[in-house]
């Protein structure tokens, strides 16, 4: 699969992750809740363009171990890889995304060799030869 996707899914999984843990098990539903906030309402309008909408008798297996814990590394890279895979089989559909993401003012790009291109880094982030660290 293609960089740009990877990233494209990478963008969108932290939104889709606060979207599962603020709405469950209805958050494939296709009810539009005006009370919530703007990273919950793409979160959820990115998980209903890849997954699909509507009243299901069982969500997503990637989509419902992110509900049942959404700080789950592996749950979220799980959802992360069928977001990749769907994402890279339609091209319509990552076209969709990449406008979603685009519309929410979310860009994220890295040039060059060693770059680092992430919307949040919640640790220590260090390119580069040798590097030494603490």
């Amino acid at each position: 699969m293609s960089d740009e996707i990877a990233l494209l899914a990478g963008q969108a999984v932290p939104y889709m992750a606060a979207a599962a843990s603020a709405y469950g098990g209805a958050v494939l539903a296709k009810v539009r809740d005006d009370a919530a906030d703007a990273t919950v309402g793409l979160g959820r309008r990115l998980l209903q363009r890849v997954f699909g909408t509507g009243k299901r008798r069982q969500l997503p297996e990637p989509v419902q171990n992110v509900i049942t814990d959404p700080q789950d590394s592996d749950a979220l890279a799980a959802l992360r890889l069928a977001v990749r895979k769907a994402l890279a089989a339609d091209q319509v559909l990552a076209a969709d995304v990449r406008t979603l993401l685009s519309e929410a003012g979310v860009t994220v790009a890295a040039f060059g060799e060693r770059s680092i291109a992430a919307q949040g880094i919640s640790g220590i982030a260090a390119t580069g030869d040798n590097v030494i660290i603490g």
